[in-house]
């Protein structure tokens, strides 16, 4: 768990006070290097730029690739005033619009607001650098797998200027349904002109949540995708700055997950918020990832609990003190919204817009049970990783960088340490991490960060300042010495190697003094070598023969999978139950909260007609999925014997659900469905989806409705025949029998 609010708040503000000193050492050095303006700012004073709208001149770098093409068509005929783009090293005409070979030419004789980078991950980092170093004043990128260490150095030059502002990477983008402006892959047909501003870390999730408003006839303002990446470009409290202040915004949506503290961070400020302000914007939220596996990283680079970093539990306590209201499911946001919005004394005849085409049936329930975690808490396990080292590996890495570790002696002195370097996410950069413990996964309130600039290491104050917290102000000189020595030979290899953490545990020997050295835990960046092909030698260590025949197959389909742990009460005299519920879902966001929302209603519910189920995986089909993706992905959940139904729960966005339904009938030839199989598909291309499966007359029940869906999973796990019918309202009514 995290420390307390007191405790959070003084290591956050140690955390600014850090970066601030940076940021004033680094000025002049930027300047030289980008030509940047005379008097060096801040990151903060970029926030305004995020307000887009139908004034925003929008360029795409990489303009006349197959993506952006087709993207730049959708959002030129939605209205967004899109003036041209960017190919290096050409000239021309793209779309009756002009390409240009650089940014900086681009700026100059376009003048763009914003720019669109639509390039692969491997050329994505150079496309921001180069919007930074022509000052473009809003920089979004989408692409996925971003090395971690390329995203540190941008964040590294980005904090010392105040020209320019990054949304992302790894996000959907940002968009303005009242300004029509788009700057990303959102499904358009699901966003409506309105006054609700939304922040999100999952895209399948904020369409969701844009989809549940706008069927309630409650339109959005500006949504921010604030992405899944470890380091996001804006973050929670950027946007309910700009939301504070925005006049078309009426109300605030949050959406997050696990993985960081950013949510704990937008609580604070909403406290602060409300404190200062005589009518304050009402906001709800909803956090995905309860039921995570423990030590996995759930889809997105950044669902992973770090050391000290709260849960989602933690994150749902933190927000609902601070006076946010709260929901299980973002299909509920409609309903809620229009409700805490009608206390508020809002005027609805301007919130609601003439959308009947678009509105369907909202199912109501009761308030929602509040989320707990059945699962074991992350936080004392190790984060696993492709690229996640055996010990023998580790020290052999160590050792080419003068740091010999040893076995953990039989005898332990009484003080002993643990420290090392990994990503500090608020900072948005690398830090020193230490405890004055060789067991801060047992005590994570005893963690402390250290963060430092990226392109000049580890700082002389950062350094000390973990000395005094690992409590060795008394060790003899030389031993201090040994740790600086150890934590700049950690730092070395964290950045020739691009790990993502690098700890080791450490004591003195009560005889002499000597620095002891063990337990070491490397954990290095995947992306690097899957984007960039860089560190190849560290890729090649991987042991294939310690991952199941699953992930294998599910690796090379690019697929997330990962069956969860059996809750312990369904299991009967130590037995593997055999009515879980496997799920196929695109979008780690959504994916986390399908599962969550299954243990809510049918685990957790004591009103549940049915006997007690789960999810039995985390599957992720990703924002690429193909026909045959969706079919490899049954064939996963149908290699798992506890699993009795298939739910297959789709908002599309870049996923097309025609697509996801074809991909359903190919598993019922190729692989052969023999359970029984609820699919609920909205977004994208969601009636000609439905009508697929209609056509194909397979042992398929669709829905439109989450909830609705949720039921019928329940009922056929159980395996209790049940008639239906539909109520007057809409709602599915089922008669056991």
């Amino acid at each position: 768990m995290l420390p307390n609010r007191s405790l959070s708040r003084k290591l956050k503000i140690q955390s600014l006070c850090s970066n601030h000193k940076q940021q004033s050492s680094l000025c002049a050095s930027f300047s030289a290097s980008f030509s940047s303006s005379s008097r060096c700012r801040g990151y903060d004073d970029t926030i305004p730029n995020l307000k887009i709208g139908k004034h925003t001149r929008v360029i795409f770098q990489g303009f006349t690739g197959k993506q952006a093409t087709a993207n730049a068509k959708e959002s030129l005929e939605w209205g967004t005033n899109i003036v041209g783009g960017v190919k290096p090293g050409a000239t021309g005409e793209h779309l009756g619009l002009p390409v240009l070979p650089s940014v900086r030419s681009a700026m100059e004789q376009l003048k763009p607001d914003a720019t669109g980078i639509y390039v692969a991950a491997h050329q994505a980092t150079a496309a921001i650098e180069e919007a930074i170093e022509a000052e473009v004043p809003l920089i979004v990128a989408v692409a996925e797998h971003l090395p971690l260490h390329d995203m540190m150095r941008i964040h590294s030059i980005l904090s010392t200027q105040s020209k320019s502002r990054l949304v992302g990477a790894n996000a959907p983008g940002i968009i303005s349904a009242i300004g029509k402006c788009r700057i990303g892959f959102q499904p358009l047909p699901t966003f409506s002109p309105g006054h609700i501003g939304i922040v999100a870390k999952s895209g399948t999730l904020s369409y969701e949540t844009v989809g549940s408003l706008t069927r309630a006839g409650l339109g959005q303002s500006l949504c921010i995708g604030m992405g899944g990446d470890v380091i996001a470009g804006t973050n929670f409290v950027d946007a309910l700055k700009v939301f504070e202040t925005d006049e078309d915004t009426e109300a605030i949506i949050i959406v997050g997950e696990l993985g960081g503290t950013a949510e704990e961070e937008a609580a604070e400020w909403i406290t602060e918020y409300k404190r200062r302000t005589k009518n304050p914007k009402p906001i709800a939220a909803v956090i995905g990832g309860f039921q995570a596996a423990p030590g996995r990283v759930m889809g997105h680079a950044g669902a992973w609990t770090g050391l000290g970093e709260g849960t989602s539990e933690s994150k749902y306590r933190a927000l609902e003190n601070a006076g946010v209201t709260m929901v299980d499911h973002p299909a509920k946001f409609g309903s809620v919204m229009k409700d805490i919005l009608a206390k508020s004394g809002s005027n609805f005849k301007k919130m609601e817009q003439s959308l009947a085409q678009q509105r369907r049936s909202f199912h109501s329930s009761s308030s929602p049970l509040r989320p707990q975690a059945s699962r074991s808490t992350p936080l004392n396990t190790r984060q696993q990783r492709s690229l996640h080292l055996s010990v023998e590996q580790n020290a052999t890495i160590l050792k080419n960088y003068n740091i010999n570790t040893s076995p953990e002696p039989d005898q332990l002195p009484k003080s002993t340490h643990f420290v090392g370097i990994t990503v500090a996410r608020s900072a948005r950069s690398p830090c020193i991490i230490a405890a004055p413990t060789a067991n801060p996964h047992q005590l994570p309130h005893r963690v402390r960060r250290y963060p430092f600039d990226y392109r000049s290491g580890p700082s002389q104050s950062a350094i000390k300042s973990a000395l005094q917290h690992l409590q060795l102000d008394s060790a003899p000189v030389s031993s201090k010495a040994a740790i600086v020595k150890l934590i700049n030979s950690l730092w070395t290899m964290y950045k020739e190697k691009e790990a993502i953490t690098a700890t080791v545990s450490l004591a003195l020997s009560s005889e002499n003094d000597d620095l002891i050295i063990y337990d070491s835990d490397l954990l290095f960046d995947d992306a690097a070598f899957k984007s960039c092909k860089r560190q190849q030698d560290i890729h090649s260590l991987r042991n294939l023969t310690l991952l199941a025949p699953t992930d294998l197959e599910a690796e090379a389909a690019g697929i997330m999978y990962i069956p969860l742990e059996t809750p312990a009460s369904l299991k009967k005299d130590g037995k593997e139950p055999r009515n879980l519920i496997g799920t196929l879902v695109n979008g780690a966001g959504l994916a986390m909260n399908t599962n969550d929302v299954l243990t809510l209603r049918l685990l957790k519910n004591p009103q549940s007609a049915y006997p007690p189920t789960t999810s039995a995986n985390f599957l992720d089909t990703g924002g690429k999925a193909t026909a045959s993706t969706i079919s490899t992905s049954f064939k996963l959940l149908l290699s798992d014997p506890r699993v009795s139904v298939v739910f297959v729960n789709i908002f599309g966005g870049l996923t097309l659900c025609d697509m996801i339904a074809e991909g359903i009938i190919l598993a019922f030839k190729e692989v052969g469905v023999d359970k029984p199989v609820v699919v609920r598909l909205r977004g994208t291309n969601e009636e000609a989806g439905r009508r697929v499966l209609e056509q194909a007359k397979l042992p398929i029940r669709a829905f439109d409705e989450f909830e609705e869906a949720v039921r019928e999973v329940g009922r056929l796990a159980s395996g209790v025949e049940a008639k239906t019918g539909v109520t007057e309202e809409g709602d599915l009514d089922e008669v056991l029998v």
